[in-house]
């Protein structure tokens, strides 16, 4: 005899400064924003894939640990919003969607090529308008960018690679999943794709 789970999926908003976890061990515990502190989610949940603390934008949540295996594969786009230090040029962008080499834990690492577009300040998302640093400091742009990867701080370190480093990133998409939500708000939904 078989026991049926009927598993449960939720979107998230995650904010800027929480972990992608619900749990931390050791002495960080105390400091860290957990994402159980924004909803009361069921025993079992996890996120699939992860948003670093000072990242924010759409995460995925799920029991069903299958699922957010699959999820993670290549099969599915993530698109980010970066706002990066400095006027980004085309040439970077062209850089960027070729592929370009990223250390990994001390390996050298050439990402898959990707979609990458300069694009206006997002008016039309309900992010909050965080100031990433004083404008006196020089000029900051914003572009989009789509993998079907997701290597540990990996758009960060690839703006960074082209010269242009990332002051506030925002995962907006994940495969047909668009973020929604305002911040920190959740929602329960019936399956992903």
């Amino acid at each position: 005899m078989y026991k049926i789970t009927k598993h449960q999926h939720f979107t998230l908003h995650k904010p800027y400064g929480y972990l992608s976890q619900f749990i931390v061990n050791g002495k960080q515990k105390k400091r860290n924003k957990l994402l159980g502190e924004l909803y009361d989610f069921p025993l079992g949940t996890m996120a699939i894939g992860r948003l670093d603390k000072n990242s924010e934008g759409l995460l995925l949540l799920t029991t069903d640990g299958k699922m957010s295996y699959d999820m993670l594969s290549h099969k599915y786009e993530k698109e980010y919003y970066v706002q990066v230090d400095g006027n980004i040029t085309e040439q970077a962008i062209q850089q960027l969607k070729e592929g370009i080499e990223i250390s990994l834990e001390g390996t050298i690492y050439k990402t898959m090529p990707c979609q990458a577009s300069r694009i206006e300040i997002p008016v039309d998302l309900p992010i909050e308008n965080r100031k990433t640093r004083d404008e006196r400091h020089g000029p900051k742009s914003w572009i989009s960018i789509t993998l079907r990867e997701g290597k540990y701080r990996q758009v960060r370190k690839m703006t960074s690679a082209v010269g242009f480093p990332t002051l506030r990133l925002i995962r907006v998409r994940i495969g047909a999943i668009t973020l929604t939500l305002s911040k920190g708000e959740t929602e329960k939904v019936a399956n992903f794709y």
